[in-house]
């Protein structure tokens, strides 16, 4: 579990492991919607807004939104990794309006009531001082603003893995801070108006070496270093039906005002 910001640090230093995530969802998700592109379909963004995107990540889900990045105001792509706010800025380009910044949801460096939104998608969990990052969050939101907060549930992707692993010591130990299940009521303490969007989607994986490169480059899962990569496939093999492995997913999203 990445429970403190050196290991947050460590873990997305580079892009490497969370673009490994994200390919695997993009060659295999059954939802051909894209969690992406229905993110971007439930924010209400207005031509000329301010928006602060903390956790951009690499950037990808940007990609084909070039619309959206031009209806802002002012955008501003923000990461608490400086090689992930680099690999955001070559993957999205310079625009009039965007800029990349090197933030801390802890201490975000603007005033009161700066922003029309706020987006933190699938990364709360990884917030040390979670209250302290949502009051932050709440301070330079408008009154009139909202905050996008994408997360995943308890029961999906690592869930199921580690009961497949179960007989190898392998346990779930992805970080419970803010899920689907808890972030209402976390998010109800600094918020009047919380609604869950739920995201329907599995993966249909039919090349086992895929799913294990996702399983290695998890930081949610015990004892995986130790387990050949040989022995991971045999396991994933056997549970295949008719050439597939269905994995459970649990994706949806917070809008709070």
């Amino acid at each position: 579990m990445i429970n403190n910001e050196n290991d947050v640090k460590k873990q997305y230093a580079k892009a490497d492991n969370l673009s490994t995530r994200i390919s695997i969802h993009d060659k295999y998700s059954t939802n051909k919607t894209g969690f992406a592109n229905w993110i971007y379909s439930n924010y209400r963004i207005e031509p000329g807004m301010k928006i602060l995107e903390l956790g951009c990540g690499t950037g990808s889900m940007w990609k084909g939104q070039e619309a959206l990045l031009e209806n802002c105001g002012r955008i501003i792509l923000s990461d608490f990794s400086e090689g992930m706010v680099e690999t955001a800025r070559a993957a999205i380009g310079e625009h009039a309006n965007l800029e990349y910044r090197v933030i801390d949801i802890q201490n975000i460096p603007f005033e009161d009531e700066t922003f029309d939104a706020v987006i933190a998608n699938m990364m709360l969990y990884h917030v040390p001082d979670l209250d302290k990052g949502l009051s932050e969050v709440r301070r330079v939101l408008k009154k009139t603003g909202n905050f996008y907060t994408a997360t995943y549930g308890e029961h999906g992707i690592v869930e199921f893995l580690a009961s497949l692993l179960s007989e190898y010591g392998v346990q779930d130990t992805a970080s419970k801070a803010f899920t689907l299940q808890n972030g209402a009521r976390i998010l109800g303490t600094r918020f009047r108006e919380v609604e869950l969007l739920r995201y329907e989607d599995s993966l249909a994986v039919t090349d086992v070496d895929d799913l294990v490169d996702y399983a290695y480059s998890l930081g949610g899962m015990t004892s995986l270093a130790g387990i050949p990569r040989e022995t991971l496939k045999e396991v994933f093999r056997n549970n295949m039906k008719d050439g597939v492995l269905s994995v459970p997913k649990e994706y949806g999203m917070f809008v709070a005002k």
